[in-house]
């Protein structure tokens, strides 16, 4: 049998099969979500898990759409562009609310284009008459209020980076403005709200990864709370102890990067690893707890010196670069160190690899994981080799890491199994669900307390 995970003794099914307390509470009270930008539905488990029903979804990539589908039943899933679908999406949830109120619409527009220093070049930019150079994926935003500006719900909930908060968009009448600022005009007076950064750390998720959550309510309960609670969604009563990668995943069958010992599927199905090439191995094997293969240092057994310096932070022209200059070989015996290195297939000249400090860096045990993205599965990824073990994190504890153990969800798309590369984009990209949930049981408390 599996051992159990951190948070086993308080497992959430998904709610196609049983919903939590909170049911009676939100559907007695018609609580339904509208779910923008729904991937392929991870955050819309921690919606459920609440008793939140999401009546209409809409995503544009196809794989995720069927994931979806398999999760959560393919009746209200709108496929396509946002931009192109804003009419579709407002009809299909207005035909099922009927006259009802909309409880919540909980959106995760694209972050790959929010920059935390575009506002002041985009106003810049333009006030100069330049050419403004503009991620249209910031854009998103705007028929995202189009659907919010007609549904209207009580609660709205965007999640995205840190970055968001000082991003720019210019808007249809060619103005330049913050994105955050947008959705506060957009809405009108009637909605009051804020946006904060939080770190799921504090919410009883083992990492550290941080979010901006922006939430607005027109519900006469909802702004009372924002009163009292100093203009912040975020109270004490929310918050969970810090539980580390030792709480999380410490003591799970061992693996190795190596075939034949990357895999224990028999534990659970997806507690396996892809194969490392083995000078990638030697690299990794000769990495210690917290630190990065760039500092290894001399393994021969007639040496085993210590001092050949290692990596160092570069900054340049404000940013953080590689470091270019880290030794390969050495500086008592000559030997080639197990360091990160490249060699030329026609000349045979070994040289260094380009790579940051959390490149090719073991985790740490008594501290939350860092950040996952969807490159996890990769050993040159940021903090992202296990701790002790020779490899990166299986797709099982990346799930624990993630919290989406605690709710029931299939990675297959039509019924057949997602692809370890698709199911890492789908791990990296979303939020953990546990904080979706919170932050819903949260709005339900407030607007349904007596």
């Amino acid at each position: 049998m599996p051992q159990k995970s951190l948070f086993e003794e308080e497992v959430v099914p998904g709610f196609h099969e049983h919903r939590s307390d909170y049911s009676a509470i939100s559907l007695s009270n018609g609580a339904r979500c509208v779910s923008l930008f729904s991937s392929a539905g991870i955050g819309e488990l921690g919606v459920e898990a609440t008793g939140i029903e999401v009546i209409t979804a809409n995503e544009m990539i196809p794989y995720r759409v069927s994931a979806y589908q398999d999760n959560f039943g393919g009746h209200f899933i709108i496929e396509g562009d946002i931009r192109h679908n804003v009419d579709a999406i407002v009809t299909d949830a207005k035909g099922k609310l009927q006259k009802e109120e909309l409880f919540l619409i909980y959106a995760t527009p694209p972050c790959q284009g929010m920059s935390s220093n575009g506002m002041g070049k985009l106003k810049s930019e333009i006030e100069q008459g330049r050419r403004v150079e503009e991620d249209p994926r910031n854009r998103l935003i705007i028929p995202t209020m189009d659907v919010v500006s007609e549904l209207r719900p009580k609660w709205l909930l965007l999640e995205n980076v840190p970055g968001m908060k000082n991003t720019a968009i210019t808007t249809d009448d060619g103005g330049v403005e913050n994105i955050i600022d947008y959705v506060g005009s957009r809405l009108g007076e009637d909605y009051v709200g804020c946006a904060e950064v939080v770190a799921c750390h504090d919410f009883g998720i083992p990492q550290q990864r941080k979010r901006l959550i922006t939430i607005f309510t027109r519900d006469k309960k909802g702004k009372d709370y924002f009163k009292r609670n100093g203009r912040s969604f975020f109270s004490e009563k929310m918050r969970e102890p810090k539980k580390t990668l030792r709480d999380a995943i410490q003591g799970f069958p061992p693996l190795e990067a190596k075939e034949g010992k990357n895999s224990q599927t028999d534990f659970h199905p997806f507690h396996y690893v892809p194969v490392m090439n083995p000078k990638k191995f030697w690299w990794v094997e000769n990495t210690k707890e917290g630190n990065t293969a760039f500092n290894n240092q001399c393994i021969e057994p007639d040496c085993r010196y210590e001092g050949t310096s290692g990596h160092r932070d570069v900054k340049i022209d404000g940013k953080w670069v590689s470091c270019k200059e880290i030794p390969i070989h050495c500086d008592s015996c000559g030997a080639l160190l197990p360091r990160p290195t490249v060699t030329d297939k026609k000349t045979g000249e070994v040289r260094l690899l380009k790579g940051f400090h959390s490149a090719y860096r073991r985790m740490q045990w008594d501290q939350p994981a860092r950040t996952l993205t969807q490159n996890f599965i990769y050993e040159a990824s940021d903090n992202k080799i296990h701790p002790q073990e020779n490899r990166v994190l299986s797709i099982y504890e990346a799930m624990i890491l993630q919290t989406i153990d605690r709710y029931n969800y299939q990675f297959t798309a039509s019924g057949e199994k997602l692809s370890t590369a698709k199911i890492a984009e789908i791990i990296g990209e979303s939020v953990p669900p546990y904080l979706i949930e919170k932050i819903c049981k949260m709005m339900l408390d407030v607007s349904f307390s007596s």
